[in-house]
């Protein structure tokens, strides 16, 4: 019968595991995680990143050049990070490597641009690994400080994981009601507009057989 019980209790220890991996294994793929992305810059001009993320939320993220084949010397490049409304987060200049991070203030597209600083003949490669939200936390740090591990720890990402997504589900919310209520004042000026053109048909045209009457008459036509 213990023999039964302990079967059954380790059977449950592991359906229980199985399904908090499942679950964090789901969540994880829809929460976004972090973004290593390769840029070429070239020698002149600038190339830039951009991504929608809501209000505060961490933002973290590493940039580098990569070094060619051939190059002992890494050219500098200068990077410049600005919010929505055009307030500068981050510049950098003449550098070769860096990291900035930022709680966003307000919902839209943050923006990232990187440009070559000086006279080159060639572009060069840059790196960026780019986090957001629960991929810049840093989890080991937490583990330490609340003593926790294993399946304590997994079942704290989860929670953090839900957050996230119940987060992001508000802000898509707000989001969409904010473009229902701009197409409903479109829609109602759309329709003022129609009403007024037609309006201002009827009386053109009025006016036009006015005249002609008067025209006509004048003429002794009719």
């Amino acid at each position: 019968m213990k023999s039964t019980m302990n079967s059954s209790s380790a059977t449950g220890m592991t359906i229980m595991m199985l399904l908090v991996f499942s679950c964090l294994t789901t969540l994880f793929v829809v929460v976004p995680q972090a973004e290593a992305v390769w840029l070429t810059i070239p020698s002149s001009g600038t190339k830039c990143i951009s991504e929608e993320i809501q209000s505060n939320v961490v933002v973290l993220a590493d940039y580098y050049v990569i070094p060619g084949e051939g190059h002992h010397h890494l050219p500098g490049i200068s990077a410049k990070v600005t919010s929505p409304y055009g307030n500068n987060l981050h510049q950098k200049e003449n550098v070769t490597q860096g990291q900035f991070a930022f709680t966003t203030a307000e919902g839209g597209n943050y923006v990232a641009c990187f440009w070559m600083d000086g006279h080159h003949q060639e572009g060069v490669s840059l790196g960026i690994e780019w986090k957001t939200g629960i991929s810049a936390k840093d989890w080991e740090s937490v583990a330490k400080k609340e003593k926790i591990e294993g399946v304590e720890l997994e079942l704290m990402k989860l929670e953090g994981a839900v957050q996230a997504i119940h987060q992001y589900l508000i802000y898509l919310k707000d989001k969409e009601a904010n473009m229902r209520q701009v197409s409903e004042r479109t829609n109602a000026r759309v329709a003022w507009f129609s009403i007024m053109s037609l309006g201002v048909c009827i009386m053109a045209a009025a006016l036009q057989l006015w005249y002609l009457k008067r025209f006509f008459r004048k003429k002794k036509l009719i």
